[in-house]
């Protein structure tokens, strides 16, 4: 997958909030929206290029037009139209001149790219917008009626992977939920993922293809406990609620640590395995094979959860 990082910022956390909410909207999979969105983080004052509160979002798509696409149509209609609002670009290729190193790192540099924002929003100025070129960045202020709305010219785009995920096999639906509320609480301490669906949670967790041919995902019907009994199931006999974390991040190594760290955090009462979504291993170039996320079956043990 291609992602891209913004930065928005506004007076106060109201409409950071306002913000985030809107522009993270009908985010969750590919499969049916524009992009897979997130928060990754907020940011304070003294971190953000204005001074003021901010955010930043991750948006994920398959290609570097896709996820252009997305962007310019959900700034134009979510922040723009938001109050106090600013927009920045939050992936430049100075933050990321670093090699990925590491136990899963491959020692290569990503590659930025550059698609266009304000390049495009300005013409809503009407002829009436001015850009300012400060430290080799082109900004746009955009005149709207409460006074203007400054967004960044250029946004960068970069090659993230999107839906590593795992599986919670609950007792029940309360405590598969507590679990999960606890997998998505952990995870959104790290940076570099996003958690896209709602409250980071899946319950609908799919598989691929269907019986009917116009549909490229359906229930994943091993899963569903009201099924047991008429499919194949792969639940336990005291598994009665399955939920899913789905994750993305910018590479391989933020996505299995965040899958580790949900797992760790998921862990508990009326937790009765972890399993994940497999697809046949032919779902995408990367595996994550949750075992390995450990250091011994020992450590895994130690969680309560069954390595086998």
């Amino acid at each position: 997958m291609r992602y891209s990082r913004i930065v928005v910022t506004a007076i106060n956390e109201r409409w950071i909030d306002a913000a985030i909410r809107e522009f993270s909207g009908y985010g969750s999979s590919v499969i049916g929206c524009d992009a897979e969105v997130g928060l990754e983080k907020r940011i304070p004052p003294a971190e953000t290029i204005d001074g003021r509160p901010g955010a930043s979002l991750l948006v994920f798509g398959f290609t570097n037009d896709a996820v252009q696409a997305a962007i310019t149509n959900r700034t134009g209609q979510c922040l723009m139209t938001c109050p106090t609002t600013a927009v920045f670009n939050g992936l430049r290729a100075e933050e990321l001149d670093t090699p990925r190193v590491g136990a899963f790192g491959n020692g290569s540099t990503p590659k930025i790219e550059t698609v266009p924002l304000g390049k495009h929003l300005r013409f809503f100025g009407d002829g009436f917008q001015k850009s300012k070129l400060i430290g080799g960045r082109r900004f746009w202020r955009i005149p709207v009626m409460d006074g203007e709305f400054v967004v960044e010219d250029t946004l960068g785009v970069a090659k993230g992977v999107a839906g590593g995920n795992f599986l919670i096999l609950a007792n029940d639906q309360l405590l598969g939920l507590s679990a999960a509320e606890r997998a998505v609480d952990a995870i959104a301490d790290l940076d570099n993922v996003i958690t896209p669906f709602p409250g980071g949670v899946v319950r609908s967790g799919s598989k691929v293809g269907s019986r009917y041919a116009a549909l490229k995902a359906s229930t994943s019907d091993a899963f569903c406990p009201t099924l047991r009994g008429r499919v194949e199931t792969a639940l336990p006999e005291n598994v009665n609620c399955v939920y899913e974390i789905v994750i993305d991040g910018t590479d391989f190594e933020s996505v299995a640590a965040a899958i580790r760290m949900g797992i760790l955090a998921a862990a508990g009462p009326g937790v009765v395995a972890i399993s994940a979504g497999n697809y046949g291993g032919k779902l995408g170039k990367y595996h994550f094979h949750l075992i390995n996320l450990f250091e011994t079956e020992s450590s895994i043990r130690s969680t309560g959860i069954d390595p086998g």
